[in-house]
């Protein structure tokens, strides 16, 4: 039988916040963002849709400059089946994965007219069923444009999660789940929006704003950046002389 020396130890799951300190964490992202919402533009449940289906591997500033033209003559199933695959490609060319972004928002346009009576639906499972619309895809819509308490995980708010210690995961579906478990209600419905303006303006992937993050003393993130304006005033290190 192995002595506990040579026993391998296992490594345990890091923690997740408790309501108390992700209370006051979400409180102090709502004050700093007290109305949050998405930045992809889009003028009904259809549109933020399609919109949220094309900002797949693309930013929203790129979504927002193709759908712009697009949406002023196709805001509806109809009218974009009407305009038709090419149309659509012709569109939103500047896009990445435009071809197969097309394909599926004719293909969804067409199965809301089929199965949903023109609607779109407002649960996960009936969401997914539409092409191009994954999970993430589905909760962005169920929160945004029908005010369910839906927190989808994107790259950002997987990056917050886990280097705040919030609510660390392996993938996606574990962050979450415990997001879920992790915030409370009250803060349910904007959690998406926090976290994911959070990751995109101070949270950011490379050298994130510690310095200028209202959450930084809750945060477990052990490498926080220092404050360039306070570095620089120190003025560049003197070279070093060495004596022959």
């Amino acid at each position: 039988m192995a002595n506990s020396t040579t026993q391998t130890k296992r490594k345990r799951a890091p923690k997740t916040f408790g309501k108390v300190k992700a209370a006051e964490l979400y409180a102090r992202l709502a004050e700093d963002r007290p109305d949050p919402h998405t930045e992809l533009e889009f003028v009904n449940p259809y549109t933020l849709v399609v919109a949220v289906a094309l900002s797949a591997q693309a930013t929203d500033v790129g979504v927002n400059k193709a759908t712009k033209d697009l949406f002023k003559i196709a805001d509806t199933p109809e009218k974009m089946l009407a305009l038709g695959l090419e149309g659509v490609e012709q569109h939103i060319k500047t896009i990445g994965l435009w071809r197969n972004k097309a394909k599926n928002v004719i293909a969804l346009s067409q199965m809301i007219l089929d199965e949903f009576e023109g609607k779109v639906p407002e649960t996960r499972d009936e969401l997914v069923r539409l092409p191009g619309v994954g999970r993430k895809t589905a909760n962005v819509v169920l929160n945004e444009a029908f005010g369910q308490p839906t927190i989808a995980v994107d790259t950002h708010i997987f990056r917050v999660s886990n280097r705040t210690g919030l609510a660390p995961g392996k993938d996606p579906d574990q962050v979450e789940a415990s997001l879920e478990r992790t915030t409370p209600d009250e803060y349910k419905l904007g959690a998406h929006h926090w976290l994911i303006l959070h990751g995109r303006y101070t949270c950011v992937a490379r050298k994130p704003k510690c310095w200028d993050c209202v959450i930084s003393d809750l945060c477990r993130f052990k490498e926080k950046t220092p404050d360039p304006a306070k570095t620089s005033s120190l003025g560049p290190k003197k070279p070093i002389t060495r004596q022959a």
